[in-house]
């Protein structure tokens, strides 16, 4: 069991002001793991203080010098990537094999991109006879989920760092480990005392003390959309600038010339990716009337692979929930569906055989559901497919847009000009088509409830960043 009684704050470990500690739970055998500091805001002052004392001295390193250090921690979470994927498949529950390839690899592979576009982003630039500056926000504070809990915290520190930002870091409480090897990471590197700062503790606490800390210049965070509104509202305070990555309710619209097959399994596939506990999973399969039956027993045949099971195994392809909490909540949903009508195809909310122990749903897909039904409106965070049926082009866009929700989506058509038609009409942050694979250096984040702001490529870099014009004599 990993106990850590520390926090990290100006290049040292030290004590939280509070002896409170937070469990930290097996995902798949409800065993305690873990614990954590149980932060408070006297914490979040010692680490706004060092951040803010870092800041003019890191804003002024050389630009190629700060992307050393990220290539450094990138270097640093490569060599740890196996101990990276077995943390995070305990904590949060995804199979091991997808955490070694997501979990694990993706986070030095971002580091490493925003290394090399540092190297190459022109920092300033002359329009007329003004020379444009881009400069550094300032402190940063980073507030991450659980469900990709390093990728999502290297997604908004690589970029932060490589603008020359300092960052104060509030990992998920529920899956904070990998937090700390990426601390232990940064602090073999040698990194400047107070570049970098962690500090645990809930969102009520800590996440709170953060978004309305004076000390502050900017929150990037991730997390459900009620959340966000609150960091928002917090943050509004002292007019700070704030990145949002929240819920989505993504849908795959199947056009009736599509591959079918392809196109039914690649949406399952992705609802079904990391149990379900995906902001831009593909929730909604909307599909031809026409061609409904033969989408719905496509749908059915692909979510029966989706055993639960074992993460560790190398036969499991869907692991466990994060919590009790979140167990519930998914199976209220279930309970939901039914008792709008929603036509069970598979699945249920009973628990699945055999497994007396974890955080595990059956994987569950619904047929003839209706567009205001709850479970084709609400975010639902687990393995429940949503299948709805449309009479035209038009009316599949319209479903498609009709929540408050704009994170993904995607469209499939053997007409890839169609498809991309379609794509244009969608009122979303990113679309695939026909199955596209997701981009590094291409943008993300969503439209609507579903967020502002991007991370990755240049398009993340230019969060953290604040223009300047100077003005010069003629």
């Amino acid at each position: 069991m990993k106990e850590h009684r520390e926090i990290y704050v100006n290049g040292q470990w030290i004590f939280s002001r509070s002896p409170g500690l937070i469990a930290v739970i097996n995902a798949a055998t409800e065993a305690v793991m873990g614990r954590v500091p149980e932060g408070v805001a006297e914490d979040v002052d010692a680490a706004v203080g060092a951040a803010r004392a870092a800041f003019d001295a890191w804003s002024s390193v050389p630009v190629a010098e700060r992307a050393d250090w990220l290539d450094k921690i990138a270097a640093g979470l490569a060599a740890r990537a196996d101990e990276i994927a077995h943390t995070i498949t305990a904590e949060v529950g995804m199979p091991l094999k997808l955490s070694r390839r997501v979990q694990a690899d993706l986070p030095p592979q971002v580091m490493a991109s925003h290394a090399k576009l540092a190297r190459e982003f022109p920092f300033e630039e002359r329009v007329a006879n003004s020379l444009v500056l881009y400069e550094p926000v300032g402190v940063v504070a980073a507030i991450t989920p659980w469900n990709f809990p390093l990728h999502q915290v290297v997604a908004k520190i690589a970029p932060a760092l490589a603008a020359g930002c300092t960052v104060v870091l509030k990992p998920s409480e529920m899956a904070p480990l990998s937090a700390y090897i990426l601390a232990e990471v940064v602090h073999a590197t040698g990194l400047p005392r107070g570049v970098f700062n962690l500090v645990c503790g809930t969102g009520p606490v800590v996440g709170e003390a953060l978004a309305a800390h004076h000390g502050i210049d900017m929150i990037s965070f991730t997390g459900s959309t009620r959340a966000g509104r609150r960091v928002s509202e917090l943050a509004a305070r002292t007019v700070k600038r704030v990145a949002l990555e929240l819920g989505g309710k993504s849908a795959s619209i199947v056009l009736e010339d599509a591959d079918f097959p392809r196109a039914v399994k690649s949406t399952v596939s992705s609802c079904f990716f990391n149990s379900g506990q995906t902001c831009s999973a593909l929730t909604r399969l909307l599909v031809p009337e026409t061609r409904y039956e033969e989408a719905a027993k496509l749908a059915v045949d692909a979510a029966r692979s989706f055993t639960p099971g074992d993460p560790t195994s190398a036969d499991t392809r869907l692991g466990p929930l994060i919590s009790e909490a979140q167990r519930e909540r998914v199976r209220g949903y279930i309970a939901k569906g039914l008792e709008e009508r929603a036509e069970l195809l598979l699945g249920g909310a009973e628990p699945p055989e055999r497994l007396d122990r974890g955080y595990f749903v059956r994987p569950t897909v619904f047929g003839r559901v209706s567009p205001l039904m709850t479970i084709a409106q609400e975010e639902i965070f687990g393995p429940v497919l949503a299948i709805l049926a449309y009479k035209d082009e038009d009316e599949a866009v319209r479903i498609a847009n009709d929540t408050v929700y704009g994170l993904s989506g995607a469209v499939w058509s053997k007409d890839e000009s169609r498809a991309r038609a379609v794509a244009r009409r969608l009122r979303t942050g990113q679309v695939d088509i026909n199955g596209g694979s997701f981009n590094l250096m291409a943008p993300f984040g969503g439209y609507k409830q579903s967020g502002h702001g991007r991370e990755f490529g240049r398009f993340g870099l230019m969060e953290y960043l604040e223009v300047k014009s100077v003005q010069l004599p003629g």
